[in-house]
Formats: C-alpha cells, structure tokens, sequence
C-alpha cells in the first residue's frame, strides 16, 4: 500500500495539539484542507498528437495571509502529495512568522520525457486551468521539484496576458529581469546551512571537519553542500536521481558543481580517484555526523530508520522522513531538524520578492541575506527554547509554535458566517 503522507501531517498536528492543551474544536480546521482544485487539460505534442495531463492545486490554510507554496513536475505526483505538501507549507510560513497560508500544485508528468516546447505549453495550460485561484493577492506559485525559474516566467506571462496587464507578484522565483529576486535561487540551500549552522552551535560542535552527507544534489542540495563545505565541513557523500558517491576523506564539491552543471551529466557517470559509487539508499546510512536529505518525501522510513548512523538530521526536502521513523529516531536519540524550519530559506526569500515586487522595488543580495538569517536564527531560537522547556522533538515543537499561531489567528479572525 502506497505511503500516505498527509497521514504524517495529521499525525503530528495531532501529537502538537495535545501537547498544548487544545480541544479539537479549536484546532480541527487544519485537518483539512480549504480548497483542494483537480484539472485535466489537453496539450498538443510534438508529433502531432494530444495528450490530456492531471494537475492540482490545492490551498490548505489563507487564515494568516495569501497562499504560498510551489508546483513541482513528476510523474509520481499525486493529490495526497500535493495535500501534504501545502498543509507543511501553512506550518512552515507560521513557524518563521512569514504573513502566509500554505498551498502547493503539481503535474503528474515527468519532464524529462517533453521538449521544451511540450514543457511550456503543458506549463501554460495548467495556468489557465488554475489561474481563477491564484493571484498575487490570493495564492502565489513558486519552484518546487523539476520546475524552475524559466517555468515561472511562463506561468507569470500565462496569467498577465489573462489579466491584461503584468502581475509580477503572481508568482516567485522568477528571473531577476521580470522581478526576481536577489538571492532567491540559493535560498533554501542557504537556509538549511544556516540552521545547520545554528544547531551545531547548541550542541557545542564546530563545523570544521564535521562529516555530512547530502541525499539530493538538486538547487536545494548543491547550494547547502556548496555553502557547508565553505565553511569547513567535510563532504563525505552526495547523491543524485542515479545513485551516489562517496570519500572517506571529502569529495570535492566546486569540481562535483562544475561536472553536474553541464546539462545530462549525473553522478554515476563522476570518477575520480578515491570516490566509491553507492545507492541513494546507501548514502542514506553512511557513518557520518549529519544527513541532510534533500530529495523527496518518505526517504527515512521504518525499514531504515534503525540502520541511520548520524546524529543529527537536517531536512532539506518537504517530508523526507515519515511518521514511524521519526518517532524511532527520537527513542534512538538522533536529532532531526524538521523540515518546516529547515527548508524555509525558500519561502522565506519568495516572501521578500513578492514585498518587493508589490512595492516595485528590489533589495541587495547582502540585505536579502541579512535578513532570511535574522529571520532563520529568530525562528530556530523559538523552536530549540519549546524543545528544551516542553523536552519534545524538534519537529514537535516547531508543530507547537506554527498550531499556537493558527489558532491565535482563528480566535481572532473568529468563524464566517
């Protein structure tokens, strides 16, 4: 049977609720989702043929401001998924303090398999199919898995000429030519070094030689190893979609950058002198200090959980460790960073961007980093304080910072009608 994992979010925000006391009245409507959009639309190939494709958009939470949260292209991609994605993105603007609700799309399709001309008509037909939901004042798109800043364009370009005038702030992660941002590339890679940065400052260990492993060597993987390994860290392992490799003694991250940023390199095809070749699963387990899965969802489950050899986990991707495992992990004594807090580098600058695009001004590079690591160490702060005072997992407490936010403001705000 096919892991669910909007059970893990119900699961946790169960475990949170509990933990502060609350009556189910007062915390139920985040059990569900506000708005849940399924579309099929018809795309023209290539060769002449039409093909019809499945997408979502789905709206978990608007009670702290518009939605906000990503649409990735896979071929695995389902309304579960999608479900669980955008409820983790209500928790993570509401843990960081960023004045936004949660949503998430996606395309079940996988984008290797089109042209570039198959992606942009399938990108701008899911527009139009979503584009009564969104808005810059209602729910704004960004980058997820598979979809980039060239994709943004499109959707953005899709949605001003149905509106008839630009609407920058319809979406983020845009080209910094149309109103991106600064920083806005790097920034949950960005993100997952600084509150790795942070955790290792509490526990007493420099960073300097500490052994990490990275599982996903994507924007959000690379960009993290890239900024670990510049402060001293040593990268003993990475991986990508074909497997991973391995060095006792450290890969080199600038030479590894350079050979997968020529487009169809992957890391099987990497030699060097030293390096063993592994299984994504492999990497999972290697004798190291920290993991950062930066991946997909339910890569740590029961079945592995037990073999994980780090102390501390630091999730770069949305869910990557399901409800058994995390649980396994507490008892085991292992330290999981969740990915609510770890991974909000990227909202948290798509947040500056659609400031600045509202305000049609733009910010430096330096003061958009300034502040997502004011914003970043605030947030760690709260959440290690309600882990040492309430002697809860990490995860649980930032559950309990995020589910005391969005039940303030529904006390608030109150019911309609």
């Amino acid at each position: 049977m096919k892991h669910n994992p909007y059970d893990d979010v119900v699961a946790v925000i169960h475990d949170a609720a509990d933990r502060l006391g609350l009556g189910e009245s007062e915390y139920n409507t985040f059990l569900h989702p506000e708005r849940e959009l399924k579309v099929s639309f018809p795309v023209r190939m290539d060769n002449g043929s039409v093909r019809i494709f499945s997408g979502y958009r789905i709206q978990h939470s608007s009670l702290r401001g518009p939605c906000k949260g990503g649409i990735r292209f896979h071929q695995d991609t389902d309304e579960n998924e999608v479900k669980a994605l955008a409820a983790w993105m209500t928790f993570k603007c509401a843990v960081t303090g960023i004045p936004y609700g949660g949503a998430k799309g996606g395309i079940t399709v996988d984008p290797a398999e089109l042209s570039q001309g198959e992606l942009e008509r399938i990108t701008r037909s899911f527009t139009k199919m979503i584009a009564p939901i969104i808005g810059a004042d209602q729910d704004i798109p960004a980058p997820d898995v598979n979809t980039n800043a060239a994709i943004m364009a499109w959707i953005m370009d899709t949605y001003s000429v149905l509106k008839g005038h630009p609407v920058p702030g319809v979406v983020t992660g845009k080209p910094l030519d149309i109103g991106g941002s600064a920083g806005r590339v790097e920034a949950t890679g960005r993100g997952v070094m600084i509150i790795t940065r942070e955790i290792l400052k509490k526990l007493n260990i420099p960073m300097e030689k500490t052994r990490i492993a990275v599982q996903g060597m994507g924007n959000v993987g690379s960009i993290a190893a890239k900024l670990l390994d510049s402060l001293g860290a040593v990268l003993v392992g990475v991986s990508d979609v074909s497997g991973g490799i391995c060095c006792e003694g450290g890969l080199d991250i600038p030479d590894i950058m350079q050979f997968l940023s020529v487009k169809g390199n992957l890391l099987k095809d990497y030699k060097k002198d030293g390096i063993s070749h592994i299984s994504n699963e492999d990497l999972l387990v290697l004798d190291t200090d920290i993991l950062i899965p930066a991946a997909m969802e339910n890569q740590i489950t029961k079945s592995n959980a037990a073999d994980i050899k780090a102390k501390l986990i630091i999730e770069g991707a949305n869910g990557p460790t399901n409800a058994d495992a995390d649980k396994l992990l507490f008892e085991r004594g292992i330290i999981v960073v969740p990915d609510i807090l770890a991974n909000a580098g990227g909202v948290t600058v798509s947040y500056f961007e659609w400031v600045q695009n509202l305000q049609y001004f733009s910010w430096e590079e330096e003061e958009i980093n300034h502040k997502l690591n004011r914003i970043l160490c605030k947030a760690f702060e709260e959440v290690y304080a309600m882990h040492k005072e309430h002697k809860t997992s990490l995860r649980t407490s930032a559950y309990m910072i995020a589910l005391k936010k969005l039940v303030t403001a529904q006390q608030i705000r109150g019911l309609f009608p």
